[in-house]
């Protein structure tokens, strides 16, 4: 395509976007925000919302509010609401706590329902580091091993030995999407659980929780869903597990009498048991209030947007970057696809400078990697257009430059990344 035909392509999708009207729900402005999948931006009801809790709710009626407010009762109720994004029926999400402590808490559990016979954790060899380090103190903790396992093979690397699998849904690098319904139903093949990482999928795509049969699952709330830096965490117990789910982190908040203060512990019945402290209330209250932006939202219209999103935005950068200066390490192919577009590029640190400073933000990993986001429910196709025009004039300012010449010869989209490492403040949320 031409660049008016990619300018005209652009407005005519961004006209027929059935979710056009859901980016008014969100305070924004001139900046194309490819950073999502970090931080969310911010929705137009939470502010409103935090200040009346800070004025009223704590301000006047104090300690009232654990009851007369819902605060007490906050954890599960706003756990409900993430379950419907993520295909949970009501019951089985309790919000609170970070993903870290969560995953440890699903995996230490896991491995205490798998039995003694079971020995072995598998890890998602291209996890996010914080998962592997919590699945090795668990596995201390409960004298099992750890063995990493790349996720796509990690439905074939399941044997007897295998107490529980801990894979992300969505690889926070590459973008890439791992199948969940499969690898699940090969855990349960093999007598094994899964708990899986929901990070970069819940808000983006269809997860299917209960459709799939999954055990456990953990997700933070800051990025699709759009709930705030440090927002708290979710984890889901299935149903059917919860009356087997020992917690590592027993509290107060999960006794079925918090208030007996009794000094042995007894676990509450149901999603209550992944509860451990005092709820952070002035954050879950700030994400309940985010989630308002989901009002008559269905989360397939959102994948369909998404989807056509990120082809387009390749589409782009295939036309305006030089041939040869990026390679597309997230996968072509739909089924294999999350909600980010990964980039390898050379010097990518001082071209995401660049680009923030040209009013585009995304992100990048080290060495080599520009990571954008595309949150379909305030991301226009305009912007997709736009950012990859000012990337091409970054690249070439940046080649000039150096007296630098074209890169080697593109790699087709869809293609492996390799294992850059690097963090930011959004995943640093963790």
């Amino acid at each position: 395509m031409s660049d008016a035909s990619l300018r005209e392509e652009a407005g005519r999708l961004d006209a027929a976007d059935g979710l056009a009207k859901i980016r008014d729900r969100f305070t924004l402005d001139e900046t194309v925000y490819l950073d999502g999948n970090s931080l969310g931006a911010l929705p137009a009801t939470v502010a409103p919302r935090l200040r009346d809790v800070i004025e009223r709710e704590w301000g006047s009626l104090r300690i009232r509010s654990w009851d007369e407010s819902g605060w007490w009762t906050a954890p599960e109720r706003i756990g409900d609401r993430i379950g419907a994004l993520i295909g949970a029926a009501p019951g089985q999400v309790v919000a609170g706590d970070s993903t870290s402590v969560n995953v440890f808490k699903a995996v230490v559990a896991a491995v205490r329902m798998a039995g003694e016979d079971r020995t072995e954790i598998l890890v998602d060899a291209a996890t996010f580091p914080t998962d592997g380090y919590l699945a090795e103190s668990a596995a201390r903790m409960t004298g099992r091993t750890v063995r990493p396992v790349a996720a796509g093979a990690m439905a074939d690397a399941m044997g007897d030995r295998t107490a529980v699998a801990l894979v992300n849904h969505v690889d926070y690098r590459t973008g890439r999407l791992h199948d969940l319904p499969g690898t699940t139903a090969a855990a349960h093949a093999a007598g094994a659980l899964v708990v899986w990482d929901l990070c970069h999928s819940a808000g983006a795509l269809p997860v299917g929780l209960d459709a799939h049969g999954v055990d456990l699952a953990v997700g933070c709330s800051y990025k699709y869903l759009n709930g705030g830096p440090g927002a708290p965490a979710y984890l889901y117990v299935r149903r059917d597990l919860q009356s087997r789910f020992d917690s590592p982190l027993p509290g107060w908040n999960s006794h079925a009498d918090p208030f007996g203060m009794s000094s042995d512990y007894l676990p509450a019945d149901g999603a209550v048991r992944g509860r451990v402290g005092t709820p952070d209330i002035l954050s879950l209250l700030a994400l309940d209030a985010a989630l308002d932006v989901w009002d008559g939202v269905d989360i397939a219209d959102v994948r369909a947007k998404s989807l056509a999103l990120t082809d387009f935005f390749l589409a782009c950068v295939e036309r305006y970057v030089p041939a040869g200066r990026v390679t597309s390490v997230t996968p072509a192919p739909h089924e294999h696809r999350g909600s980010q577009v990964a980039l390898r590029c050379d010097d990518a640190g001082e071209v995401m400078r660049r680009l923030t400073e040209r009013g585009v933000v995304g992100d990048y990993r080290r060495p080599d990697v520009l990571r954008f986001g595309f949150t379909p429910l305030y991301t226009r196709f305009a912007d997709a257009e736009r950012a990859a025009q000012v990337l091409a004039d970054v690249l070439r300012e940046v080649d000039e430059e150096a007296g630098a010449k074209p890169g080697p010869e593109v790699v087709e989209a869809g293609a492996e990344a390799g294992a850059p490492s690097g963090h930011d403040a959004g995943e640093g949320n963790r």
